[in-house]
């Protein structure tokens, strides 16, 4: 989940796999479900199967790392002229924060083209660069996927809202106004705290439970879910190392959207976590994608609950490698002092829920808490 993006200094995410003992322009690829050469040559040899047990993550946020060239903003130049640095203090893999182009509205998780690099970062050659400098040292790529919505300025969504008989239309949640009110959905990002919002060239409204500037995939669509495999192997095929998949908790919805009554800041997180098919769309992503390379996958959040948890990590599912919970990282938030008795209670009940199968992290902070 994400709350307010940060843009300040780097942000470890130590030991992420130390855990526990276990005809408008669009983006569809007619790329292979198998590996290309690029792919093969990333994992061949150096990577063993379950290489992500053992290695630990260090999250990067591109923005504030390192800037190559006095604009103020960190970017890929920055951060190939640091790789000896991220070597030489025990870095494995490298989490790297969203990249994409984007209009910036939530700091690059509002994606307007998945295929493209930020300008303020540098060109897809400097990131072909910055992979190939990473691999040549021993360390991994892992990307954000951030497909629980996309930026309203993305191509998909500008031929969604043009016409209520766009082929893009079914892309995104829509509410047509003679319908009336869209039921009650919250969204901390709103300034009115409503996840709909009035569309005028269609009379319509549209679903975004982050900003409005956010308008929500959806899932429920199979086209929708083929250009987000693609889109993966997009990335696999240049030789990345694997994807944290951002928000994808909150993924499925039911598309009659029931009442949802009494929606605070305090309880939406958890009305929206864990909707209808989503165990179903992971397997497919796992089927369809994620099984034909050897890399990581890692789900922000982790379920209400370690037994929901569990659902996203057992090899018996085929879903993916890990996922991590936040309950860690709330220890202490908000007070000058706490107990060290605090976290171990925290880590000894999700190290027990996992310690025959499954895979849990341990998570030390991110982009979404404060520090």
């Amino acid at each position: 989940m994400k709350n307010s993006r940060i843009t300040l200094a780097t942000l470890l995410l130590v030991g992420l796999a130390t855990a526990c003992n276990q005809t408008t322009k669009t983006e569809t690829s007619t790329a292979s479900a198998t590996k290309s050469p690029a792919a093969a040559n990333s994992t061949a040899g150096a990577k063993k199967a379950d290489w992500w047990k053992e290695t630990v993550v260090y999250q990067l946020y591109p923005r504030s790392f390192q800037d190559s060239n006095g604009d103020g903003v960190g970017d890929l130049k920055g951060i190939i002229s640091r790789l000896d640095y991220l070597k030489s203090i025990g870095v494995g893999t490298v989490w790297l924060n969203p990249i994409y182009a984007s209009p910036n509205d939530d700091n690059g998780y509002d994606i307007s083209d998945y295929r493209q690099i930020m300008p303020q970062f540098g060109t897809m050659a400097d990131f072909d660069a910055l992979l190939k400098g990473m691999h040549a040292r021993g360390l991994r790529l892992v990307m954000d996927l951030v497909v629980n919505h996309s930026s309203d300025e993305h191509a998909w969504f500008k031929a969604a809202r043009a016409s209520r008989t766009s082929p893009y239309r079914d892309y995104y949640y829509w509410w047509p106004a003679e319908k009336g009110t869209p039921p009650a959905r919250y969204s901390t990002f709103d300034v009115k705290k409503d996840a709909w919002q009035y569309d005028a060239p269609t009379k319509s409204y549209y679903l975004h439970i982050f900003s409005k500037k956010q308008p929500d995939l959806n899932w429920n669509n199979p086209k929708l879910r083929q250009e987000v495999h693609n889109i993966m192997r997009f990335w696999l095929d240049k030789g990345i190392d694997g994807f944290r998949m951002d928000a994808f908790q909150f993924v499925a919805k039911d598309p009659a959207f029931p009442p949802m009554p009494g929606l605070t800041e305090s309880n939406y997180a958890n009305a929206y976590n864990h909707g209808p098919h989503l165990h179903d769309y992971l397997q497919e992503i796992n089927r369809e994608v994620l099984s034909h390379y050897n890399v990581m996958s890692v789900a922000e959040g982790a379920g209400r609950n370690t037994t929901e948890a569990m659902l996203f990590v057992d090899p018996a599912r085929q879903e993916l490698d890990m996922t991590y919970h936040f309950e860690g990282v709330g220890v202490g938030s908000g007070q000058d002092t706490y107990k060290l008795t605090d976290l171990k209670r925290v880590f000894t009940k999700w190290d027990s829920a996992f310690a025959k199968k499954g895979w849990q992290a341990i998570d030390l902070g991110n982009h979404d808490q404060p520090r």
